[in-house]
């Protein structure tokens, strides 16, 4: 192709791309600079001549970077206009653009290059289109590329329609097919066949209803692309089929016998998988076969080689299974009632899950043992994919339909005689309780009969394993267990507590911690004596032979933490014992290696606080007050991230357990606990084409269309606070009035604080507090009362969200009712309520009219998200009522709310099977 710049320019950006990739940071950042500086003086000069080196540069690693470096300047937005370079480029320039990547993508030899020509030139269509300037050349140029001779060239072809599927979008339905069939179908390379079933999902997903509908037969050659490929390749076109069967899972509705027969193979290789069910071809004139397992032999160059003729090696064993396990649990989880009438699906999941828990490596135990208690250097060996399936399978499918198959096997691995299976039947129990707890607390007391004699297993892994079982069943069974089986449990667990082994007593601390948070009082004090002896014996250095390991003391603390919390003003009778060593903690761990064990001690002393009541914790409050100021007032550290949660958490604790004689510390506390609650969030705006940065600590939502990024460690700080302030304030009442004015100037706009829900329903809870205050302490002001209740009713105007709707009414109607009735409030904030609660009505009579008409297989599949959103709107509906019978028994839109009501699809009262298998 002929220059397109000067030769010097040429020369000068060759001198310039070269320095960018030397090592040098001094060299790269000149560089930089000086790509930046041709930019703002001749952007088209220079755009166009790197253009030019993607396909005239002298090595591939040079036109690969000048492709690179071309799709992220290019629509760079500009920091003052928000433009990019590709918005300030002539229409000539953008045509030469056009043409030399055309050029590329047709004539580039490397592969590795292509592929970057590729991405570009989904880039710069892309953009273009969302500018209304269609590429006709790419969508002709790419089709014929579909028909070359050459393979890496029809590659490249179906790489632009996945990259790009808007140029395809609008053509005739049958000519996209008969293109996407043919590459479906390439005889010749599997990488042409992988690149078109990525157009072809990307083309499915892409589609609207009416399209799709006339592009079902492209599922059959999509699934006939598997059973004739090599082991090696099978992973990549599962994973490739994967997201469709995310998104789009009626769409394998008609091929799942057909799949069950080609993916046990896969998951479980010594399967047969037994006569293969052939699903007719509906239209075999569209160029389509049906998909059969296992295919014919083919002959030709040996890449249609059937998948059983393999001989893989495990890895790459691996990769097929994990690939295949990730294809059945999406689409699982995708349309769970739609698997579940497939005679065997959720077996086979199940047995591969399991058998791959039971794949440790023999020779790590010693490594295993002598680690501390909160690392694991074996963790990265840990079949951690098999139990995280097993267990979203659980949750996707329910206790009915996944129990059966489980237990199927599980017996038989506790008792067999390999360890690992031992290990993966106890991780099996523990995975699966969440999603089967309906169905599994039928069958508890059968379950904790299995259990618990493996807390005596002569292997550590498995007694480990044992703790962690029944830690997650008293979690998942919250309630159930504690009350019904608490003599077997703690039988077991108490020993276990003084085990010689270091890991099994910490599994064991929260196994009891677990235990004790679902559990009433009365079922622990039985215990209460044999478990603080014992854990007294591992916190008291004056008991044992040698000072307690720290990692020992922590768990021995925040056990101590629950059981005090969980057995209340009994644990009066060990005080004596526990405190003074907790505030000699506090004294003494002042290192930054104790930085854990102090705000354990901090967060026990406090609980222990509360569940003795002040008269006993009286004597040491001063003492305990004293040592929080040391730690507030110390130097900061900033690696220390947990402090100011922790010392939040105990102060409200602290202020819990002495009640008003916590008022004189108020001047201590208040001044960094509004500073908290008055944080800004930290929040990031991407470009519509920029992807969020993955960072910790970050997330990202969609607001308003756009990708916004929130520092959620800074919202869960700030929600403590607000949650801090409730407890203040109701604790506190009327001593609370120093406050008063700033609280309420945070807690009401905080009512509209889009981040963080917790923020806004801490602030609805503590609104009629800060009234109840204000009133009571005689400070309250109209200006107060008047910007409350317009910020309500501004809010519940606006409000999209049920379940916090609800939460505003409460929060009206209790404000309402502590002035002393609807009398109290202005005649324009009583018709701006009714104004907005009309609005609201009308939005979820709209809400409730779209969902009764949505077809009954989806209401179906998402009954249980359904009910949960239709409770939550029924609790809104109450509290709307609610309001206006305070303002009139007979209020006429009382009639709307019934009839708005009798709009739900009321599918708790569906006539299906419940998980507990009863008629609904």
């Amino acid at each position: 192709m002929d220059a397109i710049v000067p030769p010097e320019v040429t020369a000068e950006l060759t001198q310039i791309l070269s320095n960018l990739v030397l090592g040098d940071n001094q060299i790269r950042s000149n560089a930089e600079k000086a790509v930046n500086d041709r930019l703002s003086q001749a952007p088209e000069l220079y755009i166009l001549a790197l253009a030019q080196s993607s396909i005239n540069a002298d090595t591939e690693v040079m036109r690969s970077f000048s492709l690179v470096l071309l799709r992220r300047l290019l629509f760079r937005p500009s920091p003052t206009t928000r433009l990019s370079l590709y918005d300030h480029l002539s229409a000539q320039s953008v045509s030469t653009l056009e043409r030399i990547l055309l050029h590329s993508l047709l004539h580039e030899s490397s592969s590795m290059v292509r592929r970057k020509t590729v991405d570009t030139v989904a880039d710069l269509a892309n953009n273009s289109m969302a500018r209304g300037r269609p590429w006709h050349a790419l969508q002709a140029q790419s089709f014929s590329m579909a028909e070359n001779t050459d393979a890496s060239t029809r590659e490249s072809a179906f790489r632009v329609f996945s990259g790009t599927p808007n140029i395809i979008m609008d053509l005739q339905t049958e000519a996209i097919l008969a293109v996407l069939h043919k590459g479906l179908q390439d005889p010749e390379s599997i990488d042409v066949r992988l690149a078109a079933l990525r157009a072809s999902v990307v083309y499915l997903s892409a589609s609207d209803v009416p399209q799709q509908a006339q592009s079902l037969s492209l599922m059959y050659p999509m699934l006939n692309t598997l059973p004739t490929l090599p082991h090696a390749n099978l992973p990549s076109f599962i994973s490739t089929l994967t997201p469709l069967a995310s998104s789009n899972p009626s769409l394998f509705e008609p091929h799942l016998p057909a799949l069950l027969a080609f993916l046990p193979a896969l998951i479980l290789p010594a399967v047969d998988a037994g006569p293969t069910p052939t699903v007719a071809h509906p239209n075999p004139g569209a160029g389509g076969s049906s998909f059969v397992f296992p295919p014919p032999s083919q002959n030709g160059n040996g890449k249609g080689k059937a998948a059983a003729e393999e001989r893989p090696g495990d890895d790459e064993e691996e990769e097929v299974r994990k690939a295949a396990l990730e294809f059945m649990i999406s689409l699982s989880e995708a349309r769970p009632n739609m698997v579940k009438r497939v005679d065997g699906w959720t077996g086979v999941v199940v047995r591969g899950c399991l058998e791959g828990m039971g794949e440790i490596p023999e020779d790590e135990t010693d490594i295993w043992l002598e680690a501390e208690p909160g690392e694991d250097p074996t963790d990265d060996t840990y079949p951690h994919v098999y139990e995280q399936s097993i267990d979203r399978l659980a949750c996707a499918l329910g206790g009915k339909a996944v129990l059966p198959p489980a237990f199927q096997y599980i017996p038989a691995m506790l008792a067999s005689h390999d360890w690992r299976l031992r290990h993966a039947g106890l991780m099996a129990i523990a995975a699966i309780a969440e999603g089967t707890n309906k169905v599994m607390q039928h069958e508890l007391g059968k379950i904790i009969d299995l259990v618990t004699p493996m807390f005596s297993d002569p292997h550590p892994r498995v007694r480990y394993a044992a703790c962690q079982c029944i830690g997650q069943l008293c979690t998942d069974l919250e309630e159930v267990i504690q009350e019904q089986f608490h003599q077997q449990i703690f039988a077991a667990l108490i020993p276990t507590l003084e085990a010689p082994e270091s890991r099994k007593p910490t599994a064991a601390h929260h196994a009891l911690i677990n235990f004790c948070e679902g559990v009433e009082r009365e079922t622990l004090l039985p215990y209460l004596d044999p478990i603080v002896e014992r854990l007294l014996k591992l916190l008291n250095p004056g008991t044992v032979d040698k000072p307690p390991k720290r990692y020992v003391q922590e768990q021995v603390i925040t056990s101590l933490a629950m059981v005090a919390d969980a057995s209340e003003v009994t644990f009066a009778k060990h005080y004596s014992s526990i405190m003074p060593l907790l505030l000699n903690v506090l004294r003494n761990a002042n290192g930054p290696e104790y930085r854990q064990l102090r705000v354990k001690a901090m967060e026990c002393a406090g609980l222990i606080a509360i569940a003795v009541g002040r008269d006993i914790f009286r004597p040491d409050a001063s003492t305990f007050v004293e040592l929080l100021m040391r730690i507030q007032n110390g130097p900061p550290d900033p690696n220390d991230t947990m402090l100011s949660h922790y010392l939040m958490s105990t102060w409200a604790k602290v202020c819990q357990a002495m009640g008003p004689e916590f008022e004189p510390y108020l001047p201590v506390v208040m001044p960094p606990l509004l500073l908290a609650a008055s944080a800004k969030a930290d929040v990031s705006i991407y470009d519509d084409d920029g992807e969020p940065d993955d960072k910790d600590g970050w997330e990202t939502i969609s607001m308003d269309g756009q990708q916004v990024g929130i520092k959620t460690s800074g919202l869960e700080e700030k929600c403590q606070a607000f949650e801090t302030l409730v407890i203040y304030c109701s604790t506190l009442g009327v001593r609370f009035v120093p406050y008063l004015t700033q609280s309420l100037e945070l807690v009401l706009p905080c009512l509209r604080f889009f981040f963080h829900e917790g923020v806004r329903e801490a602030c609805a809870m503590l609104t009629p507090m800060l009234i109840s205050c204000g009133k009571g302490s005689g400070t309250l002001t109209n200006q107060m009362v008047s910007a409350t209740f317009s910020q309500l009713v501004n809010c519940i105007a606006g409000e999209t969200d049920s379940s916090f709707l609800a939460s505003l009414y409460k929060c009206f109607c209790d404000c309402m009712r502590l002035l002393g009735g609807p009398q109290a409030l202005t005649q324009e904030i009583h018709d701006g309520a009714i104004e907005a609660t009309k609005r609201q009505l009308q939005g979820l009579a709209d809400k409730r009219k779209a969902r009764a008409a949505r077809p009954a297989v989806e209401l179906a599949d998402d009954k249980d998200d359904l009910m949960l959103l239709e409770e939550m709107e029924d609790f809104a509906l109450e509290d709307m009522a609610r309001m206006l019978m305070a303002f009139d028994s007979n209020h006429p839109l009382l009639m709307a709310i019934s009839s708005v009501r009798d709009l739900g699809l009321h599918l708790g009262q569906w006539d299906s099977e419940d998980e507990d298998g009863t008629e609904g």
